[in-house]
């Protein structure tokens, strides 16, 4: 009975797993720090005056509700019914902010004064800045120095924010490797910092609670769908996933809902057999990476191997335990777009319905002629966040 309730949820059970995934792999001298966190996490989100400030700055400052739009010339071009969950439309540009918010909220609640944080694409670093910015307190973000150089225009925003960014000099100088410092920063700050991880990664708490933040997204899809359609259940749900937080969130409400395909589309870079590929699920095996038992991209000696990616969000070498859960099931379906068909996708999208997507939500769009849809059928895809930032990339594909 209880590996059916189990797999009919798909959530974390008490000790911090997704079936054979997640828990909490991490150095003795962050254990307080993650013991604290995992001790009060459930009790202060649950607590009616923090859903209070939650939710009011989710309405009053982010601007949620976020739309449902019914992309009409996309529709019919694919001959379904496409939806776009415009997290784009989101206070920073992107489904970020609705952790970092949660979180900020829980560091005041644990008496923190100091916030550190790592980010890819950089949307994640400016909802972090944003928020410390918002309840003045001191803010430091770790980005690879890759990443530095093709997201520029989220660096500026960081600092002009208040935020100290720092680069990551080592690896492949991107999203792993910023993740890695700010944990070195944790570790020697250990009493008066929180550490805002920016997705479903990381050691038992973060992945339930980024997953319980960004839940906002499938709550309200739920709603929106029904007065769109009727129904609240679509028969596909579309997001890219990296470490996985926007598509937790817009899975999150839908996972015990078997009839409802969870589709998740990672990067395959130059290709999946290229070399050159964050296409975790396709390439990946088990191990550890960043505090937590997931797939990853390693070696056989369990070496980390480096991914690629267009896209600064999705240059991951791993996936989030959940996710890892849900392709080792086959709840969730797993699928990937090169960066060709991603930039593609996002020319697609802006030419059709006026909207320019980052290029992490551009490999969801990607995947939208493989469905298989039919005509009756309804597809939602997560817009994660807007194309902003990628502009110096996408200036380089037009004539």
């Amino acid at each position: 009975m209880e590996e059916t309730l189990e797999k009919k949820t798909y959530q974390v059970d008490p000790s911090g797993y997704y079936g054979s995934f997640g828990g909490a792999f991490i150095p003795e001298m962050l254990y307080p720090n993650v013991e604290e966190l995992r001790e009060n996490y459930l009790q202060i989100i649950n607590d009616p005056s923090f859903q209070k400030s939650y939710n009011d700055l989710l309405r009053d400052y982010v601007g949620r509700p976020t739309p449902l739009y019914r992309a009409n010339r996309l529709s019919d071009k694919y001959n379904t019914n496409i939806f776009l969950k415009r997290e784009d439309l989101c206070h920073t540009g992107a489904h970020k902010v609705n952790n970092t918010i949660g979180q900020i909220l829980m560091a005041q609640r644990l008496g923190k004064k100091r916030i550190v944080a790592e980010t890819g694409a950089g949307q994640h670093g400016v909802a972090t800045a944003t928020v410390c910015a918002l309840m003045n307190l001191e803010c430091v973000v770790y980005m690879g120095e890759l990443d530095i150089e093709r997201q520029a225009p989220n660096v500026a925003r960081m600092k002009m924010l208040g935020a100290e960014v720092r680069p990551a000099t080592c690896g492949s100088r991107t999203l792993k490797d910023a993740t890695n410092e700010a944990m070195r920063h944790w570790i020697n700050n250990p009493v008066d910092t929180h550490y805002i991880i920016g997705s479903v990664v990381g050691p038992h708490p973060y992945p339930d609670m980024v997953a319980r933040f960004q839940s906002i997204i499938s709550e309200e899809i739920k709603w929106q769908l029904k007065a769109h359609t009727g129904k609240e259940n679509p028969d596909y749900v579309l997001a890219c996933v990296g470490g996985g937080s926007n598509a937790a969130g817009a899975f999150y409400h839908y996972l015990a809902d078997e009839d409802v395909k969870l589709v998740a589309v990672e990067a395959a870079g130059m290709g999946i057999s290229s070399g050159h590929s964050a296409a975790t699920t396709a390439l990946g095996k088990p191990g550890v990476l960043h505090g937590s038992r997931t797939i990853l991209m390693q070696t056989d000696d369990g070496q980390v191997v480096e991914p690629f990616s267009i896209s600064a969000g999705l240059d991951y070498p791993g996936i989030g335990p959940q996710h890892a859960y849900l392709f080792d099931s086959g709840r969730g379906i797993f699928l990937s777009a090169t960066d060709e068909e991603a930039v593609q996708a996002a020319f697609e999208l802006t030419r059709l319905e006026g909207i320019i997507p980052a290029l992490e939500s551009s490999h969801a769009l990607a995947v939208l002629g493989r469905l298989g849809a039919a005509q009756s059928e309804t597809v939602v895809v997560n817009l994660s966040g807007r194309g902003d930032k990628d502009m110096a990339t996408y200036m380089k594909y037009i004539d």
